[in-house]
């Protein structure tokens, strides 16, 4: 994050910039689509520097996609040929890429389980941000078949699956909605995306920080009220953390004239865990409906097979997170709460019960599937519930509560809490969106955010920053 914010953001706006301006003016420039050429250049520069290693492999899938995506667009009058391109697209260079990225070891740990070997394969491949770049290249793929966007040049394969703003860690923005962009570089786009860039900085070097700092002196033998305050930090933590990754994103975007949607959206205001879904990581959530959910048949199937559709995109869903059984389960239990709220829906007693019961309910299972989330393996997970509620004890404790939870983090809790859920509250944000509407308004909130942006840098020179936690999916 320092050499991103005080080398490569400067370094993009000096390069990119003129680059820019100058190809309005000549048209030899922007035919040859320098601004382009500068943005890809930056992105594998911005990947090579986060693993030198991976950038020619890179290079490599990117260049394979590519191929894929002209074929298809070829034959798209042979339906056989094409569905062959397609098969050979999504076996041959995303599914196979994948498994031996993430899930050859899951998948041997599965093998030596049922016949008694102990066969550890290595995995190769495993370039940074692997996932995402496969569902990048997926919608490349499939938005090319459907026709629903041109498959270009290897500038616009190249451009789309390399931006370095979403290439390691999102937000998930389709091919179709990428490629028809025309970015426009202005004053009211630098400015909101500065904005955007100091509140997502302060997001996650203030406050997820800080929680993580905690979060990593504490053992998995704890009393109650630090198992229970250790949860609730890892909520808060893991939601500013990516949520702070996402404006960050997004405000670099909006810098260098490209727009994408929202990613978060008070996740933690949500009053079902179907409505969380619709406020958390939306990209992801837009993508399996997309690319999974409407294929198999969506909500247009009977009611049986409806579910089970829901089924199959959340256990898919915790399977991309991660090749482990906590992570399968999370998603399980994600799943079949969703598949429950269909089933309730319309029903009088679930219409009648009063919103704050279905948000405590909800949180109540947000809380304890985020412990499955962070927990190394299900034997953790399993105790650490279950030391939550007393059910464990242990022989000897280093530290209780008081040590972990002293005034400073508790405050911090308290900010961390209001801000992820008052403050998204639609009375406040109007009350916010009107302020800030007026000159005065905007230019206090620009204050505000430049002064929440140095304190930032200070907590970050203090050594309490730590890598943005989705860097490992």
């Amino acid at each position: 994050t320092q050499i991103f914010t005080f080398a490569f953001l400067p370094l993009t706006v000096l390069l990119y910039f003129p680059v820019y301006f100058l190809s309005g003016k000549f048209s030899a420039l922007k035919k040859l689509r320098a601004t382009d050429l500068v943005l890809i250049g930056l992105s594998l520069a911005f990947y090579a520097w986060a693993c030198f290693d991976d950038v020619f492999r890179l290079c490599g899938y990117i260049i394979a996609v590519w191929i894929m995506g002209t074929i298809l667009s070829k034959t798209q009058e042979n339906k056989r040929k094409t569905a062959l391109v397609l098969m050979l697209s999504f076996c041959g260079i995303l599914a196979f890429v994948l498994f031996l990225a993430k899930y050859i070891g899951f998948a041997a740990d599965i093998l030596n389980f049922i016949v008694g070997t102990s066969f550890k394969p290595k995995s190769i491949m495993a370039i940074l941000g692997i996932s995402f770049v496969t569902f990048s290249a997926v919608s490349y793929i499939v938005d090319v078949y459907k026709g629903k966007a041109e498959a270009g040049n290897l500038i616009d394969a190249a451009l789309y699956l390399t931006f370095f703003p979403k290439v390691v860690s999102g937000p998930i923005v389709l091919y179709r909605d990428f490629k028809p962009q025309s970015p426009k570089v202005s004053l009211d786009n630098l400015s909101d995306g500065m904005l955007r860039v100091m509140i997502g900085f302060a997001k996650k070097v203030i406050l997820a920080d800080t929680f993580g700092l905690v979060l990593s002196k504490a053992a998995y033998a704890v009393d109650v009220p630090t198992a229970w305050g250790m949860g609730f930090l890892y909520m808060l933590q893991i939601y500013y953390d990516f949520s702070g990754y996402s404006d960050i994103a997004i405000g670099v975007s909006k810098m260098i004239g490209y727009n994408f949607a929202e990613n978060f959206n008070f996740p933690y205001l949500s009053t079902s865990i179907t409505e969380f879904w619709r406020r958390w990581h939306i990209s992801l959530g837009s993508w399996f409906r997309e690319y999974i959910y409407f294929p198999l048949g969506g909500s247009r199937c009977s009611k049986g097979r409806t579910l089970l559709n829901i089924g199959v995109v959340f256990l898919l869903t915790g399977i991309w997170h991660g090749a482990g059984l906590t992570y399968i389960i999370w998603g399980m239990i994600n799943g079949v709460c969703n598949m429950a709220e269909r089933l309730l829906a319309g029903k009088k007693i679930y219409d009648k019960t009063p919103k704050i019961v279905k948000w405590f309910f909800t949180m109540g299972v947000t809380y304890v599937c985020w412990q499955f989330f962070r927990a190394p393996n299900i034997r953790a997970a399993g105790r650490y519930i279950l030391s939550m509620f007393g059910l464990i004890e242990y022989d000897s404790l280093v530290y209780t509560w008081q040590y972990y939870f002293d005034s400073q983090i508790i405050v911090f809790m308290v900010i961390g809490f209001l801000g992820a859920t008052v403050f998204g509250l639609p009375k406040v944000q109007k009350l916010y969106n009107r302020a800030v509407s007026a000159p005065v308004g905007y230019a206090v909130n620009m204050i505000v955010a430049a002064l929440l942006f140095i304190l930032a840098i200070i907590f970050m020179v203090n050594s309490t920053y730590s890598p943005f936690l989705y860097f490992q999916y």
